[in-house]
């Protein structure tokens, strides 16, 4: 569904006139903003398959820090790779990267790998240990949430639904008055659609699912 059917969809539920681009009205313009809003909640309660993405780069000799190129701040790793080495990375943090570096620096083969905050463009940055001493290729499996709506013919990624009663919850939380079905009742509806989608998604990996017994 694209941005603008969604916004109408809402319209219409709210007994509004539909627009043929979302501008249109200062009321338009608002529950584009809900869209928005309920998108980017939608996104962050699940790792939706529509978000998985790769991503791959290749390292420079003596550089050890990294933007992961469009993933912004909300990505989630799933695993990172070594492709040269062919070897899965294990995972680090800052404290213990600052340590390597500044008490044992050591320049090879890429092994560990910590998160190292964001970039003037707002994408996760990463920095390896040791500092490679040449071309590796890394590869990333993540997911990575969707920019934030703006073109009418842009199309949601993620389950319309959800992002539709919750949108359509949060403009009717906002007028105050709807003449039957309240705010609260369809935040509710809202929430069981929402988790009715999460469990459709999850079963598609379930390779990803792992039952240890305790």
């Amino acid at each position: 569904m694209t941005y603008l059917e969604l916004v109408n969809s809402v319209l219409r539920r709210l007994r509004e006139d539909e627009v043929s681009t979302i501008a249109e009205t200062s009321y338009s313009a608002l529950v584009g903003d809900f869209v928005n809003d309920a998108k980017q909640i939608v996104e962050n309660s699940h790792s939706w398959s529509a978000l998985r993405t790769a991503i791959d780069f290749n390292t420079v000799a003596g550089t050890s820090i990294y933007p992961l190129t469009g993933a912004g701040q909300y990505a989630e790793l799933r695993e990172a790779m070594n492709v040269t080495s062919k070897a899965v990375f294990n995972m680090s943090n800052r404290t213990a990267m600052n340590r390597n570096y500044k008490i044992s620096p050591a320049s090879g083969t890429p092994t560990s790998l910590a998160f190292n905050g964001v970039d003037d463009n707002g994408d996760i940055t990463v920095q390896v240990y040791p500092n490679p001493d040449g071309v590796y290729s890394l590869y990333f499996d993540a997911f990575v949430p969707q920019t934030s709506l703006t073109a009418d013919a842009t199309r949601l990624k993620v389950p319309f639904n959800p992002v539709l009663q919750l949108a359509l919850a949060m403009a009717l939380r906002e007028r105050g008055e709807t003449g039957g079905q309240s705010a609260a009742e369809q935040f509710a509806i809202a929430d069981t659609v929402l988790s009715d989608a999460v469990a459709f998604d999850a079963n598609k990996y379930q390779e990803d699912i792992l039952y240890v017994p305790v």
